[in-house]
């Protein structure tokens, strides 16, 4: 049994990189935020407005409880999901986290190209992001830093890293 959760900021390459990693391993893949917006029949923006925050990670948190029991797994979490209630240490305790660690330039350079599909940024130049990503990831990197792994994930072996690391729990 295998359950492999993917933590890390929007833009990390959580569900990039974990579909890859979970086809190399023979495993499924899921995305929560796909996995909510099918649930619930809508996008996990809309969600989030309509219940507001606390309720939209409470929610958050029931599916996480939902996947966790599921087996032979990749997921690739929501960017806050591992920073509330104690969802971190839920996830070490139920699987392998792995957090996918990218620097805050690299971040807010790859978040500017895809700003479009991210309804916090759509109204925001690089500075913007830049300075947005780098106080989010200050409050988010000590869940994140709780992590069993971490890999830099700002190269072109993530996936190779990834994959050694799960070749270990065997």
């Amino acid at each position: 049994m295998r359950r492999i959760f993917l933590i890390g900021y929007m833009g990390a390459g959580k569900t990039t990189f974990g579909r890859q990693l979970a086809f190399n391993l023979g495993l499924s893949f899921i995305d929560t935020d796909v996995y909510i917006e099918n649930k619930y029949h809508k996008t996990v923006s809309s969600l989030f407005a309509e219940k507001g925050e606390s309720k939209f990670r409470i929610l958050e948190r029931k599916i996480l409880e939902e996947i966790s029991k599921f087996e032979d797994v990749v997921i690739a979490t929501g960017g806050g999901m591992p920073c509330f209630y104690d969802n971190i240490d839920y996830m070490n305790n139920n699987g392998i986290t792995i957090f996918l660690q990218v620097p805050d330039s690299e971040l807010a350079k790859r978040l500017s190209l895809a700003k479009f599909n991210r309804p916090l940024l759509i109204d925001k130049n690089y500075d913007e992001i830049f300075s947005y990503v780098s106080s989010m990831l200050t409050k988010r990197l000590p869940f994140y830093q709780k992590a069993k792994y971490t890999v830099d994930a700002s190269n072109n072996k993530v996936v190779d890293k990834m994959a050694q690391i799960c070749a270990q729990m065997d």
